[in-house]
């Protein structure tokens, strides 16, 4: 019997953390895949291998691949605010790093197809999240056409599929995913500051934390949050 593989792109955050355990719920050996990227937030990566031990991730593999050299990036360079005035419609902020999802999933078809495997599972969401182009259906969709040709197998017709289980769902629905896989939530990381804490200002923070409240998970709010919903209400 042919063994499934497939290659999880592990971030440490919540989103990439429920992908991941949707394709072991599926069966697949799933090989991780972590990006050390030059980004602030070091701890997503500390995040990355705790979650790769929790879920039992045999072969967790973490890239070097320095885009904070050229900056461009709220996230990569810190001469740059992080943005705290909240989510803004039809706008791409300056978290948006250049080309990221362009080269994580590149590095990932290399290992896939290194190793067999026969799918990239992917945590990118198209309903809550800061506007990123490369996270929407239509750049994946783009993308997989790529795929099929950019590599031995593809041209082989076993291409390899990239699979983004997430991306119509919203972060509450991810939430509960995420507790019906039992994913260990606490080990995710989501801020983009490079706090010991979560700062509970910055656009991702915002996003998880209303989406806890609503899941019903406010026990897993940042410090920040219940400070300011206690304050609020009193």
């Amino acid at each position: 019997m042919n063994e499934f593989k497939t290659i999880a792109l592990l971030s440490g955050g919540l989103d990439s953390a429920t992908a991941t355990a949707l394709a072991i719920e599926a069966g697949h050996i799933v090989i991780g895949l972590s990006i050390d990227y030059g980004q602030r937030h070091r701890k997503e990566l500390e995040a990355a291998k705790k979650l790769a031990n929790e879920l039992e991730i045999k072969e967790h593999h973490i890239i070097k691949v320095n885009l904070a050299a050229w900056g461009g990036s709220s996230l990569t360079d810190k001469k740059q605010a992080l943005p705290v005035e909240g989510v803004q419609k039809q706008t791409i902020p300056n978290t948006y790093v250049p080309g990221r999802n362009t080269v994580f999933i590149s590095i990932g078809l290399s290992l896939a197809e290194a190793k067999g495997a026969k799918r990239i599972v992917l945590g990118v969401n198209a309903i809550d999240y800061s506007g990123y182009p490369d996270c929407r259906p239509d750049y994946l969709n783009a993308f997989q056409s790529l795929a099929n040709l950019a590599n031995k197998a593809g041209r082989e017709g076993n291409g390899i599929k990239l699979w983004a289980p997430l991306v119509n769902l919203n972060k509450v629905q991810i939430i509960h995913e995420a507790i019906r896989l039992g994913v260990p939530l606490k080990e995710t990381w989501s801020c983009y500051s490079d706090h010991e804490t979560p700062c509970g200002i910055c656009d991702s923070c915002r996003i998880r934390d209303e989406a806890l409240l609503k899941a019903g998970r406010k026990d897993l709010c940042s410090n920040w949050f219940n400070d300011y919903t206690s304050k609020k209400i009193m």
